[in-house]
């Protein structure tokens, strides 16, 4: 394998860290086109790599980007799909992700790990001598598995030490072709409560930029926090993005900045608190602050000694100013002016004690029959709940909603729920959230309590229970081309499916899902049962997330 890298890109980090990184190879062999951005801000998480564009279509060759070893696949409905790691020495990992299949090599070893392991779906780690790969090597094609809404390929780049998410156009982006500048649409003022206003109100409020440069000047007193809504954009295509760098002056003092290069998966969650999460769900549009609130940690974003918070506490005219920044260094600046006047500041509200939940220390909530615990570092300010509890005599618990509307923790805390009523096993008990489709939020039993996590306060909690095996429909044999393929519909309404095994003659055979139905099926021909054209006994098994198991026996003619 070659071992020769050349090191074009090279980035000064917050802390004066310079990082350089390795450029690879594209891993499509056309122009690359992207469909979704790095950092991306998303309902609770930040996009974390690049989407690549297929032409709508499955089944384009997918290369790896560099030398290295695959050192992971992964399988499964849900998330990434059917997806490969592949280890480069220089210290990053690439991950490709939604894939139709894979490599003849690395499909051969896939099929020999869930053999072993009697699994057709799960985490499989290699060594380093399994499956060496060379750059520019077919490793698979694309597809549109896993949680995927249309065919595309999902790269990302993890440092292999720390497993930090990188920007893969640090890496790849050389090739791309982009010279358009990012777009400011709105800015959103916020004052702080009791302490600020603007336009003469205490909320906060949005206004459009119909040019660069606005000719109507606000008025403001006191603390005032901007958030943006803006999109990068590209050459040739009609997808938007998020904006790589962000940059806030007033009167050319720099207040917040934030320049979205990497972020480490346990900071996914602050994407609501960076961002105004509540307006989000309500017209589909990031706001994104440029002022921090006081639990936030997220290592891009950065502010002066006031949080982002402008002080206009001097009667003159502030000159405050965006500047936006993409990958490819295309610039653009949005400029208003606020004139400082004094006003009266409306008075700060209170919150119920007993309701609150303090970012700056741990919580410990409770209601009879419920108990949540909620640790420093999970909340990015504080938040008062209006709780409401509905007495069901006959349930297996009360429900219990926390919040009136869609509200996320930065990670899942523990919810206990008290069992109401006797069972014959509690070990088939568990937490179920109310918010859309039911959610089945697991949870263990001990002393007359049932305890899981939950990170969305807005939902409704209960405890359930599930006694009842997965529901199974044997679809039959089909045969054509010499090729016989056994199909199973599997479904549970309650807690849901955990696994599926299929044995025949005693032997483990691969029972594969049907893209994203609820199908699985066997081809005969691909398993190491012999043809003999007689009976064979056939053995398969269903199993969901509280330990109940339906087994579907018949004999097959093969």
């Amino acid at each position: 394998m070659s071992c020769l890298f050349v090191f074009s890109s090279v980035e000064t980090w917050a802390d004066g860290t310079i990082r350089s990184y390795p450029t690879y190879d594209s891993p499509v062999n056309y122009k690359i086109t992207l469909a979704g951005n790095f950092g991306e801000p998303r309902p609770n998480h930040f996009h974390g790599g690049i989407d690549i564009k297929t032409d709508g279509v499955e089944g384009k060759p997918v290369f790896s980007i560099g030398d290295g070893y695959v050192s992971q696949i992964s399988i499964g409905l849900m998330g990434y799909g059917n997806a490969v790691y592949v280890h480069h020495p220089e210290g990053y990992t690439s991950v490709y992700c939604h894939l139709k299949k894979f490599s003849p090599q690395i499909a051969s070893m896939v099929k020999r790990w869930q053999y072993q392991h009697h699994e057709a779906e799960g985490v499989m780690v290699f060594r380093p001598t399994d499956l060496p790969v060379a750059r520019g090597q077919l490793i698979a094609v694309s597809g549109n598995s896993g949680a995927s809404l249309a065919p595309h390929l999902h790269l990302q780049i993890h440092d292999t030490r720390t497993w930090e998410m990188l920007d893969p156009l640090e890496f790849v982006g050389q090739s791309l072709v982009d010279g358009v500048a990012p777009q400011a649409h709105a800015f959103m003022a916020c004052p702080k409560e009791g302490e600020g206003v603007f336009e003469g109100s205490g909320k906060k409020q949005t206004f459009g930029f119909s040019s660069h440069q606005l000719e109507h000047s606000f008025q403001a007193w006191g603390k005032v926090g901007f958030a943006l809504w803006a999109n990068d954009y590209m050459d040739d295509v009609f997808n938007h993005y998020g904006i790589r760098k962000t940059e806030l002056y007033v009167d050319d003092h720099l207040v917040f900045s934030s320049d979205v290069n990497s972020f480490s998966l346990h900071h996914n969650m602050q994407v609501n608190a960076w961002g105004d999460y509540e307006h989000y769900l309500h017209n589909n549009v990031w706001y994104m602050r440029s002022f921090l609130l006081p639990g936030l940690t997220i290592p891009v974003v950065e502010s002066d000694e006031n949080r982002g918070y402008v002080d206009f506490c001097e009667e003159r005219d502030y000159h405050l100013t965006y500047v936006l920044t993409d990958f490819k260094g295309n610039q653009s600046k949005y400029s208003f002016v606020v004139n400082a006047k004094p006003s009266a500041l409306p008075a700060k509200s209170t919150w119920h004690p007993m309701r609150t939940l303090y970012w700056s220390r741990g919580n410990n909530y409770q209601l009879p029959g419920l108990q949540l615990i909620v640790r420093k570092g999970l909340l990015a300010d504080d938040k008062e709940l209006a709780p409401r509890v509905d007495y069901q005599p006959l349930a297996f618990s009360d429900a219990y909603t926390l919040a009136p509307s869609s509200f996320q923790l930065l990670a899942y805390a523990p919810l206990s729920l008290q069992v109401k009523r006797k069972v014959k096993d509690p070990s088939k008990l568990y937490i179920v959230g109310h918010w859309g489709a039911d959610r089945y939020m697991g949870g263990t039993y001990a002393d007359g309590w049932v305890t899981g996590k939950v990170r969305e306060l807005g939902a409704t909690y209960e405890l359930d229970y599930d006694d009842t095996p997965p529901k199974l429909d044997p679809l039959g044999q089909e045969s054509w081309n010499d090729s016989h393929v056994i199909r199973f519909d599997l479904w549970d309404s309650q807690s849901g499916l955990a696994r599926f095994e299929g044995n025949i003659d005693g032997h483990f055979v691969l029972f594969e899902r049907v893209g994203k139905t609820s199908v699985v099926a066997c081809r005969l021909s691909d398993t190491p049962v012999k043809k003999t054209g007689k009976a064979h006994r056939l053995e398969f098994m269903a199993i969901d997330q509280r330990n109940n198991k339906w087994t579907f026996t018949t004999n097959i003619i093969y």
